[in-house]
């Protein structure tokens, strides 16, 4: 399978690993599947550790490096931000990006979002 990881699922994998079900943690454990990440869970992260709702110990750069190890980066393209755009969902520009992803890379969201299950054509797997 080819997962791509909400942010949430990602920094939790990173440092609650307690707070991913079990279904999740085997698919995340599993070698043959793609664990993917989109340059906006980057984003989205690192404007938690400004504001200080989430820590990152030493330089951000190594930190980034390390806490990506083993994923592939998800581009952020023009048809990704259109398919963002034209989607029937709530307006959180994070949200729609992640969605947009999923769908135009042909990818399954890994989420605990409800917001984000269930959005029609968009694979999506809950975080149980």
């Amino acid at each position: 399978m080819r997962l791509l990881l909400d942010t949430h699922i990602w920094l939790w994998s990173l440092s609650e690993p307690r707070r991913i079900g079990r279904r999740v943690l085997v698919q995340l454990k599993d070698q043959d599947n793609e664990l993917w990440l989109s340059p906006m869970s980057t984003y989205e992260a690192l404007t938690l550790y400004y504001k200080g709702r989430f820590e990152i110990e030493g330089d951000l750069s190594d930190w980034l490096a390390r806490a990506t190890a083993g994923t592939r980066e998800a581009p952020l393209t023009h048809e990704i931000a259109l398919v963002a755009r034209r989607l029937s969902m709530h307006q959180d520009p994070a949200d729609r990006i992640l969605a947009a992803t999923a769908e135009v890379l042909d990818l399954t969201l890994v989420t605990a979002d409800a917001r984000l299950l269930g959005l029609g054509t968009i694979r999506t797997m809950a975080n149980r």
